[in-house]
């Protein structure tokens, strides 16, 4: 392959620096199917980035590819919903049939209420996300299809139904007009502390210290992150936040802004979804035509920019310091904490670091106050909650409830109940624990939860009947963790392989197997580096626990 002329879009990154690195490596391969040795050659001289830094950016994320490929990409999830409804034989008759394709198989797409979920990339067209019942569906698409997200609501705050144009022109944005014009900085951190808000990704910190940390932290300019790099299998939540509501989601992110004195923002998503990119960035377009985002936003002196970066599939950039190491142009690779973002983050910079549930979560807080947020729910888990629901549910979707709601009612009254007899629910999504048919009247609260030694996690609930294969569930599971292992501290490195190699004979244990397993758990847990090392093993952990019967020989 010749090298690219000057009029492609390698050089209109001209005078850009590193981070842009992850944008123009996505433009080279959706306009040439896969990145050649003469496209690194060129950006390297373009970005001034030396091209074995490159060459490692391209083979840690996923989607990417340095060699060529067919015209078409289809991915198809196996993770654990997928897999339920017949994902292997979808991949197979795909891989069968689909000449002059490249076929892959794909950790969780976000889909799972949609489940057989593919990803299907068309050179010169771009990314598809779409269910995958059949080989067909796959071979033949040419245009994004419509699908509907399955969607309920108490209490009608952040699944409100509210278009993106109406949001915009009939009263949208009204909490943000009411904190330019009412409330300093002070005021609205001291609000969000109040309500109790913490954060909806995983981790549970509260949302106003973060925010109060970084406002109080010298150096500039300082930073709004939006993690939308919603990648654990189970978890959609975001997805149907983002397609369904962008405009709350800019709304949220610019309040944060305003509150810690940042004019810039990065709304980090997901390379698996082309959908919500799109929408987002119609939304910001509409948003600083509106005049509510931009500069001089309704006529003050506040000005607050937001940009998308898409993310090219990598679960450890859920993680907040592997993902600013995306944005910079780098593998992603976790920091070592401290120092913590809110004084060295993005670029080493003062940055908040929220998801996508979390901003969406305060424009109301702001309107409604945080005495109102607080009396929805319980004293340590305030405000409304959303949960992915997947697996064997009559309705799978995501659900806005109020903490307190149990289990077996959230699974009842909003699910349309259980698809067979229950065998076990994944609480938390991979990364959470496994509880029993005798344990679903818990409520959903964290620390009714953690009294069970459960936990809310990403709000992923993935529902099991007896016609599951369990140990297949903790296979599918350990491939995960393995795969998206980023390599840089052993203890997650070498313990998700051994994890999977212990689990790939379940079915004819070794003696001694079950404390194998344990030790590893452990050694994860303890000694990894993040989040990812540190959780990996929970639901095999949770499994030995719950069902013993699991890892005795048959």
């Amino acid at each position: 392959m010749q090298v690219i002329d000057e009029n492609t879009v390698i050089t209109n990154y001209q005078g850009r620096g590193r981070d842009a690195l992850l944008p123009v490596l996505w433009d080279v391969q959706q306009s040439e199917g896969y990145i050649s040795k003469e496209n690194v050659h060129q950006i390297s001289k373009t970005l001034r980035v030396p091209e074995a830094d490159i060459y490692g950016v391209i083979s840690f994320y996923s989607l990417f590819h340095e060699e060529p490929t067919g015209d078409r990409i289809i991915r198809v999830c196996t993770d654990p919903s997928c897999g339920l409804v017949g994902a292997d034989d979808v991949l197979e008759n795909t891989r069968q049939r689909a000449h002059g394709c490249t076929v892959e198989s794909s950790p969780c797409l976000g889909m799972c209420d949609h489940a057989p979920a593919g990803l299907v990339s068309i050179i010169g067209k771009g990314d598809f996300l779409i269910p995958a019942t059949d080989s067909d569906t796959l071979i033949k698409v040419k245009s994004q299809p419509t699908y509907t997200a399955n969607t309920q609501s108490t209490q009608d705050i952040l699944l409100k139904d509210f278009s993106q144009e109406r949001y915009t022109s009939y009263g949208g944005y009204q909490a943000l007009h009411k904190a330019l014009e009412n409330h300093s900085p002070e005021d609205i951190i001291q609000t969000i502390e109040n309500s109790g808000l913490i954060g909806r990704g995983g981790a549970a910190f509260p949302t106003g210290l973060k925010w109060k940390f970084t406002r109080q932290a010298d150096g500039s300019p300082k930073y709004v992150i939006c993690n939308a790099d919603e990648s654990e299998p189970g978890t959609f939540k975001d997805r149907v936040l983002m397609e369904e509501r962008p405009h709350l989601l800019l709304e949220g992110m610019t309040l944060a802004a305003y509150a810690v004195s940042a004019q810039q923002g990065i709304i980090f998503v997901r390379g698996e979804y082309p959908v919500a990119e799109k929408i987002l960035k119609r939304a910001i377009a509409e948003a600083e035509r509106a005049k509510v985002l931009g500069d001089n936003i309704m006529g003050s002196d506040f000005s607050f920019h937001v940009e998308i970066r898409r993310g090219a599939g990598a679960y450890i950039c859920g993680e907040e310091t592997a993902l600013f190491e995306a944005i910079e142009g780098k593998r992603g690779f976790p920091r070592i904490k401290p120092p913590y973002p809110t004084t060295h983050g993005l670029f080493a910079k003062p940055t908040v670091v929220n998801n996508v549930e979390t901003l969406c979560a305060v424009p109301e807080i702001i309107n409604q106050g945080a005495e109102w947020f607080k009396s929805i729910g319980t004293e340590k888990s305030t405000g409304s909650k959303l949960v992915s629901v997947s697996g064997h549910v009559k309705r799978a979707g995501v659900y806005e409830i109020e903490p307190g709601i149990t289990l077996r009612g959230l699974l009842d009254d909003f699910c349309g109940g259980v698809e067979g007899e229950l065998q076990a629910v994944l609480m938390g999504g991979a990364a959470g624990t496994f509880l029993s048919p005798d344990e679903i009247d818990v409520k959903l609260t964290f620390e009714d939860l953690r009294t069970i030694n459960s936990t809310f996690g990403s709000g992923a609930i993935m529902v099991f009947n007896d016609s599951a294969d369990l140990r297949d569930i903790l296979k599918r599971l350990a491939h995960f963790f393995e795969h998206e292992s980023c390599g840089k501290c052993f203890p997650c490195q070498l313990g998700t392989q051994r994890q999977v190699e212990i689990l790939e004979r379940v079915d004819n244990p070794q003696s001694g197997d079950v404390i194998r397993l344990q030790d590893i758990g452990m050694t994860m847990t303890e000694a990894s580096l993040c989040g990812l090392g540190q959780t990996a093993a929970s639901a095999v952990m949770s499994a030995i626990d719950k069902f013993p019967h699991l890892f005795e020989e048959q």
